[in-house]
């Protein structure tokens, strides 16, 4: 009988545990996104960089203020992967903390219950950075479609 207690217990872990680990699966795909986004705002500013020195002063004026917007969502992007990964590892460390304390006797509902709000709270503001990295390059796509109108 204490097998199956044990297999029970065991069971009832791996269910606590699933929903977290569907929580990660999701900012896996977020961090996916993010690295992406980041990626083609540095292939960007790298291209301007390297083109700028064969632009007219007018153009280049242009090409030094996207430098600037760049460089702010790089930085927005950055941080925002930067706190959603650690709200994956605050995850991942309640997950644990959800095994090791129903193995052994040491009990922690506090500790479990404040990494989880704390990895929520991280991933929130990585969201919000997030969404704020989005409106900057909106931001640049129209400060972009401006200059041509105005040529």
């Amino acid at each position: 009988m204490a097998v199956a207690g044990a297999v029970d217990t065991i069971a009832h872990n791996i269910q606590l545990a699933v929903a977290p680990v569907f929580l990660l699966a999701g900012i896996g795909s977020i961090l996916n996104v993010m690295a992406q986004r980041l990626a083609r705002v540095v292939d960007r500013a790298r291209r301007l960089e390297s083109e700028i020195p064969g632009y007219p002063s007018t153009r280049r004026e242009d090409a030094m203020r996207e430098l600037v917007l760049l460089d702010r969502r790089m930085r927005a992007a950055n941080r925002a992967i930067l706190l959603c990964t650690s709200s994956a590892l605050l995850v991942c460390v309640t997950v644990a903390l959800l095994f090791v304390g129903d193995l052994f006797p040491v009990r922690s509902p506090l500790l479990v219950a404040l990494l989880f709000i704390a990895a929520m709270l991280l991933l929130i503001v990585g969201l919000a950075l997030f969404l704020y990295e989005v409106q900057l390059a909106l931001k640049t796509v129209q400060r972009r479609a401006q200059s041509m109108i105005e040529k």
